[in-house]
């Protein structure tokens, strides 16, 4: 899950009020890299224990269901594709999970050939499943919920059309037209550093877990691949080999062209929470030109949209 540098905001009494079993432990208190809705920590104990404290991000409750995401979690350890959960206390704004010695994805590995089973496994593992939990994650409503949340907090950036760009999203939902009954359990932020590649020595036939289930939901799984793609930006050409792998070569036509339909959802969800983030979040990050990028991404799937498959929107 990385490394970084040591770190004085959690300390030792307060990793052992979390976890009393690490009371009267040695403990090296570790702060983890690449959060931007949470801050990680990894606590190493003199007795062999090894956990990740993710404390929860400020006012992240606004758009974070944390009760849900953890019945996810839960439900998904039979799986082995997820570490497992160690601690969850919403009271005090802290889940701990099991520490995983692994190497995270970085944008550049989704281009190695021989990962792209690894990757694609344990998704489809997840949307085979049959969990089910309660949280319905409709990407025309998530964006809605979350253009709701910016627009009570009196945001203003004029700079983007957001409603139109939105009004559009509305005519491609009706297009797409996925019913609810399609669904599946989906993990529905699949950036890069939610992919960790295991050692096959340590965890013999776990190749890859997906970490950091916090916008997990039923949703169509068209959206999970389209966000997949907007995160990592790859060629055209290994978008579709990484579309055959999951759907098993099998309608690609349809496949593709639904992948497409749903490009601009993900990137109008991410603009938002950057813009809210922006404007709430204490983590040193570039909300702005995060969200910026997103925008920018939508309106190029849309026009692609228009120009390639003729859709009237």
């Amino acid at each position: 899950m990385g490394s970084g540098k040591k770190d004085k905001i959690l300390t030792r009494d307060q990793a052992a009020a979390i976890m009393p079993q690490l009371k009267g432990l040695e403990l090296e208190i570790i702060e983890l890299k690449g959060g931007i809705t949470n801050k990680l920590y990894r606590v190493k104990a003199s007795n062999g224990g090894d956990y990740v404290f993710r404390m929860f991000g400020e006012k992240t409750e606004m758009f974070v269901d944390r009760d849900i995401e953890m019945k996810a979690m839960q439900s998904l350890q039979p799986l082995k594709i997820s570490p497992g959960v160690v601690v969850y206390l919403p009271e005090k704004r802290v889940t701990v999970i099991e520490f995983i010695d692994a190497y995270t994805l970085k944008n550049d590995d989704f281009l190695k050939e021989g990962l792209w089973e690894k990757i694609i496994r344990p998704i489809r593992i997840v949307h085979d499943s049959s969990i089910n939990i309660a949280k319905v994650f409709d990407p025309i409503e998530e964006v809605m919920r979350f253009y709701k949340i910016f627009k009570d907090m009196n945001l203003n950036y004029p700079e983007f059309d957001i409603e139109g760009t939105i009004n559009i999203l509305v005519e491609i939902d009706k297009t797409a037209s996925v019913p609810r009954d399609d669904f599946v359990l989906c993990h529905n932020d699949l950036l890069a550093d939610n992919f960790m590649l295991i050692n096959d020595s340590e965890r013999p036939g776990e190749h890859m877990y997906i970490i950091d289930w916090e916008y997990a939901g039923m949703n169509t799984p068209y959206y999970e691949i389209a966000d997949m793609f907007q995160e990592i930006l790859v060629s055209r050409d290994i978008e579709l080999k990484l579309l055959e792998i999951y759907w098993g070569n099998r309608d690609m036509e349809k496949h593709v062209y639904m992948t497409d339909l749903f490009k601009p959802f993900p990137d109008i969800f991410w603009f938002l929470w950057s813009m809210i983030q922006l404007n709430t979040s204490k983590i040193k990050f570039d909300y702005y030109n995060y969200g910026k990028e997103k925008f920018e991404n939508a309106l190029s799937n849309v026009d692609y949209a228009r120009e390639y498959y003729h859709v009237k929107i």
